[in-house]
């Protein structure tokens, strides 16, 4: 990348072609509009060349945006428009962390399955947290990624021999845990309730692999009434759907671990499912342990959220909705990952 010498309110930057070039915004020249909301400038660009005009401010977050699109482009990252728009919203933050530190972090990935990398700062965070304390809480609202993230977290130290299993579990709050009376083995009960894990772990891993996994109990997936009386060693833990969780079972779960084991717990504070006058054991740890050495809590917002671009204007029109309409809908779960 070069910078031809142009008048004070403008910045050119050249490349060696423009197929190098529209790489850096996912090959769709449309993109550029994005930059000039997001950064208040006006950009026009042809053959090789992009040229920005506007406020020095704005020239010069442009500047940092191409440097990193272009150290993430050549380091060998296929810039989608998702990580494009991504860059641009970092930039225009103006947060120190970039695509390129982000696209550096990549676990898992297989011939038929893409590698994970966080999505954004928090992500990012939520993954160094993972790797330096034995005991991570990623709050936050649906769409973020915590579920998701700290599977592929648990699945990569699976693989690297870091642990020997993996066990997954959640509050089955339809069920009311009283899963006896339906028919079936306890997977076939309870798998309604768990399908959304299994959903991940088949988008994470090759079909053979999961399968190998969840068959020999190397992925253990259950209700977390069935995680009572047990020592869980050499193992990374998964509680899923935390606010769901009465203060007996969150302590009856952090209490299980044995050594060599690690736990991530997920949730959202704000969507409890509990009946009337039941405490969460989610909002009773973020009180009880936020100063404990060895615990870390990530909180996640709606600017975090990973899925389509919608959800979080979805989330922000619920919000406001039910902000103003007291008597509104209950609030409900239903996290995916």
């Amino acid at each position: 990348m070069s910078s031809p010498i142009v008048p004070d309110d403008q910045l050119k930057l050249e490349f060696e072609t423009p197929h190098f070039l529209h790489s850096l915004f996912a090959n769709d020249p449309r993109e550029v509009s994005y930059i000039e909301k997001a950064l208040g400038l006006r950009v026009v660009t042809r053959d090789g060349w992009i040229l920005f005009s506007g406020p020095r401010t704005g020239l010069g977050m442009a500047k940092t945006l191409f440097a990193d699109l272009e150290q993430a482009r050549r380091s060998g990252v296929t810039i989608e428009r998702r990580d494009f728009r991504q860059a641009v919203d970092m930039v225009a933050g103006r947060q120190s962390t970039g695509l390129t530190e982000l696209t550096a972090t990549r676990l898992l990935g297989s011939r038929t399955r893409r590698a994970v990398s966080p999505r954004s700062a928090r992500q990012l965070e939520y993954l160094r947290a993972m790797e330096s304390h034995p005991v991570v809480f990623g709050i936050g609202p649906a769409g973020t990624g915590k579920t998701y993230l700290a599977m592929a977290m648990a699945l990569y130290r699976l693989k690297t021999g870091d642990i020997t299993r993996v066990v997954l579990t959640r509050p089955a709050v339809e069920a009311g845990e009283a899963l006896g009376f339906l028919p079936g083995d306890l997977q076939e009960k309870v798998a309604p309730y768990l399908r959304p894990l299994y959903d991940a772990i088949h988008d994470l891993l090759e079909p053979e692999q999961g399968t190998r996994y969840l068959e020999d109990g190397t992925i253990e997936i259950a209700p977390l009434a069935y995680m009572r009386g047990r020592t869980l060693a050499n193992s990374c833990v998964i509680l899923d759907e935390a606010q769901n969780t009465t203060r007996e079972q969150m302590f009856m779960l952090l209490t299980r671990l044995g050594e060599g084991s690690s736990c991530v717990v997920t949730g959202d504070g704000s969507q409890v499912d509990l009946g009337d006058g039941i405490p969460s054991g989610l909002i009773e740890a973020e009180a009880a342990m936020e100063d404990v050495p060895g615990v870390q809590f990530v909180r996640f917002s709606r600017g975090d959220v990973v899925r389509h671009e919608v959800v979080s204007e979805i989330i922000d029109a619920y919000e406001t909705y039910r902000n103003t309409n007291k008597n509104g809908a209950r609030k409900t779960g239903g996290e995916t990952f």
